[in-house]
Formats: structure tokens, C-alpha cells, sequence
């Protein structure tokens, strides 16, 4: 719990979720919206990047993979330090690392230099996702959250439904390497606007309100965190999620390009249309999740069979838009995959704040992003080879998104089975009030009960 909250509590002032509360949820918002602008910029200048360097598939899948490499150390550590330092200035200083590791392909540069500009972009935006949801959390209670989580994973659709036409239009008339200048820019200054008006919010951010018990231990073992099925079941769904995500920005405008055959002012209005659908759908599906919730639907359904039902009907989507021709059914199927795939993301991470302790949010954010990460290291790496070995282009990209698609039925489906945030709140509950006891019991009459651990 932050300085800000504990002095709130303390003067019995009731947390604040009015104006300030929405205005630092749009910078969180204008933050993703920067972030996967980041992540998309080398999909679109992707067919001029490779002719310029001379690169193939799998050369340029290992550019797009690399942006992953680091992403889970820096999720990780993001997610320590975001325990250990205000928001305000964490989040700033990823903002300029993002800066940093953009301004050198502004210039003339090689393979390496992108590749390990690339992995120091990966390394600071790796914990931007699971800070802004911290941060989101901390301005509204937990019955209020799955809205507030879905508008910030909309920033993430928004930012390449913007930067798509325009910074398409910016490489068709300047160069990609003008592309990165602009992005280098605007992370600039949302860095300078985080700064001005953002910072974490007094709520104390408690657990669920599913029917098992109200209140979570202060601190649980992460290795007994990660053993109950809502966190095991939302790895499994973010992995095979993330890995959709990863290949539609990195892969995207190249397959509507080499794939598909269209041109680029073409494939840059198509990409947007995935990234508008997503941003769309994740807002209603976390209304809707509300919704439910206020109606007394447990958890289990609003925050797990939901999310994990759109993952899935996304990967049979994925498996069917993969074997047709390029059409008006084959976009269909795209944007519907793509909305899907998204939609389930805030409402999942509310998930995971309803099993895991305030004080160790973070870190749990930070984990769980870093190890879903790893499906954006390996995704973008499978496709670039499937390409390169395909009887044609055409065929190479279609059986990389037929195997996405199995994928994430798989992945899903697991999902389905496991999430449960209700009962496994109840059980950490029940674990912890069990222990000290046991433990008294075991104490020989010398012994003080100062001495247990709960660890």
C-alpha cells in the first residue's frame, strides 16, 4: 500500500474516484497508446527495413522477436520496483527509456543495432502494462475495476488504430527511419505529461468480492499463488493470447503486404481495423463483466469463463481465416479474431487482482507478464521461419496462423477448466487462518508465538 493510501485510510477519507481518478486513467491510456505504437512500428516499415538491410523472413523474425527477449526481466523488476517507488517517477522513466531506444534508428543503422535496440525497448516497456494496472487499481475500488482495467488494455488497440494510416503515410513519404523520430516524440511527451499529472491513487485496492472470504491474507508465498488454478489457468490464456497479439503487430502489415498482395496505403488502412475492433470490444466486454458482477454472477464466470471463452472462439476464428483467400470473409474472420483475442484482457487481470494481496499486486502483475512475454519472443520467430520454408509466401504465413490458432484453442481451453478466482481466494483464506494454529499447537510451552512464521 502506498504513503498516499495509508495516509487516506488513516483520516477515514473515503477513496477518490472522481475527476482525478479518470484524468490519470487517460494518461495511463495515452501511455499504452505510445507503448503499442512501439511495438507496431516495425511490422509496418517492415517490406522497406528488409530491403534496405537486405534481410529474410527469419532475419526479420528475429528482429521482431527480440523485442521480447527482455520484456519478462524488465515485468519482472518493474513489478519489485513498483513496490518500492512512487509511480510518478517509475513510469516516467520507462517513458525515456522507450525515447532512448528509439532515437538511434531515427539514423542510417544495421541488423545489430536494430536487434539490440529492440531488446532495450522490450526490456522498458515490459513492465508498462502491469504498473498501469496497478496503478488503475489504485483509484478504484474492487467491485469498479474491470472497466477502469479494460480502458487501459484499449490504449493498447488504440495506439496502433493511430499510428497505423499515420505513420504508414510517414513511411511513404519520409522513411521508416522518420517513423521512429515521430514515435520518439510522443514517447517524449507523454513522458513529460505523466510527470505533470499522474501518480498512484489512495484506494487500498483489497480483493474481490466473490462469496468466499472478503478479506486476503496480507502476504501468501508467491509459490503458492502460482499453484492455485486462477493464476496457473491466466498464464496459460495470456500466454497463448499475447503470442496472437505479438504476431498481429509484428506480422500483421507484412502479411496483408507479401501474404495478401495488398499495397501499403491499403495494408495500413486494414491493420487499423483489428486494433479499432479490439479497443471497442475491450471496453464492452468489461462493461458487460460489470454488469454481471452487480448481478451477482460469480467470478468464475465474469472474470474467468469470459475471457477465456473469447480466447478460444479467437483461435478457431484464427484456424479459419488462415486456410481462405484474400476477401471480405477473410478480414471478417481477421477482426473478429483480433477482437476477440483482446477483449478478455482487462477483465482477466481483474481476475488476477481478486486472488492476489494488495501488497504484492505488483509483483504478481510483473511475473505474470514476464512469463506471458515468452509466447511474444517465440510467436514472431515461428512465423518468420514458416515463411521462409512454405511452399510460397502465401502458404508460409497461412500455416504460421493455423498453428497460432490450435494454440490458443489449446490454451484456452485449459483456461476454461481452471480459473476459478472464487474458490481459490476462499482456499488462501482458509490456508492462512489453518497455519498459526497448527503452528501454536506445535510450540512447546517455553515458545512465544512471536516466533511464527506464516511464510
Amino acid at each position: 500500500m502506498s504513503l498516499q493510501q495509508q495516509e487516506t485510510l488513516a483520516a477515514g477519507r473515503p477513496p477518490a474516484t472522481g475527476r482525478r481518478a479518470w484524468f490519470v486513467l487517460a494518461l495511463l491510456v495515452c501511455l499504452m497508446l505510445v507503448n503499442f505504437a512501439d511495438k507496431v512500428v516495425v511490422g509496418l516499415s517492415g517490406v522497406g527495413m528488409k530491403k534496405e538491410l537486405g534481410l529474410d523472413s527469419a532475419q526479420f523474425g528475429v528482429i521482431q522477436s527480440s523485442f521480447f527477449w527482455f520484456f519478462a526481466i524488465g515485468s519482472v523488476l518493474g513489478g519489485w520496483l513498483g513496490t518500492r517507488m512512487r509511480a510518478r517517477w517509475l513510469l516516467a522513466g520507462v517513458a525515456v527509456l522507450w525515447v532512448l531506444s528509439l532515437a538511434p534508428l531515427t539514423a542510417q543503422v544495421g541488423f545489430t543495432t536494430i536487434v539490440a535496440c529492440r531488446a532495450l525497448l522490450g526490456f522498458a516497456e515490459g513492465p508498462t502494462v502491469a504498473l498501469a494496472m496497478q496503478v488503475a487499481h489504485s483509484w478504484f475500488p474492487a467491485h469498479r475495476r474491470a472497466v477502469p482495467s479494460s480502458i487501459v488494455i484499449a490504449g493498447a488497440g488504440v495506439g496502433p488504430l493511430i499510428a497505423a494510416p499515420v505513420l504508414t503515410w510517414v513511411i511513404a513519404t519520409h522513411s521508416w527511419h522518420t517513423a521512429f523520430a515521430v514515435l520518439a516524440v510522443g514517447g517524449a511527451l507523454v513522458a513529460v505529461l505523466w510527470l505533470l499529472g499522474g501518480d498512484s491513487g489512495p484506494e487500498p485496492a483489497g480483493p474481490g468480492h466473490g462469496e468466499a472470504a472478503s478479506v486476503l491474507p496480507e502476504q501468501v508465498p508467491l509459490r503458492r499463488l502460482f499453484s492455485t488454478g486462477t493464476l496457473i489457468g491466466m498464464l496459460l490464456l495470456f500466454f497463448v493470447a499475447y503470442a496472437n497479439t505479438a504476431v498481429s503487430v509484428s506480422w500483421l502489415p507484412l502479411y496483408l503486404r507479401e501474404g495478401l498482395g495488398y499495397d501499403a496505403t491499403t495494408a495500413g488502412r486494414l491493420v487499423a481495423l483489428p486494433f479499432l475492433g479490439a479497443a471497442l470490444a475491450v471496453i464492452l466486454v468489461g462493461v458487460l463483466s460489470s454488469a454481471l458482477t452487480r448481478k451477482g454472477i460469480r467470478h468464475r464466470v465474469t472474470r474467468g469463463v469470459l475471457p477465456a471463452a473469447m480466447v478460444l472462439a479467437s483461435g478457431l476464428c484464427t484456424v479459419a481465416f488462415s486456410s481462405l483467400d484474400r476477401g471480405v470473409p477473410q478480414m471478417v474472420l481477421l477482426v473478429l479474431a483480433a477482437c476477440l483475442n483482446s477483449a478478455g484482457y482487462g477483465v482477466a487481470f481483474a481476475a488476477l487482482a481478486d486472488v492476489a494481496p494488495a501488497r504484492q499486486r505488483g509483483m504478481v502483475f510483473g511475473i505474470v507478464t514476464g512469463v506471458y512475454s515468452l509466447g511474444g519472443v517465440l510467436a514472431p520467430l515461428v512465423i518468420g521461419r514458416l515463411v521462409d520454408s512454405g511452399t510460397s509466401v502465401a502458404a508460409g504465413y497461412g500455416d504460421g496462423f493455423l498453428l497460432l490458432g490450435i494454440v490458443m484453442v489449446l490454451g484456452a481451453a485449459a483456461a476454461l477448466a481452471l480459473v476459478d478466482p472464487d474458490r481459490d481466494v476462499a482456499a488462501l483464506v482458509e490456508k492462512a487462518q489453518i497455519l498459526p494454529v497448527m503452528r501454536r499447537k506445535s510450540l512447546t510451552p517455553g515458545q512465544t508465538g512471536k516466533k511464527v512464521n506464516l511464510q
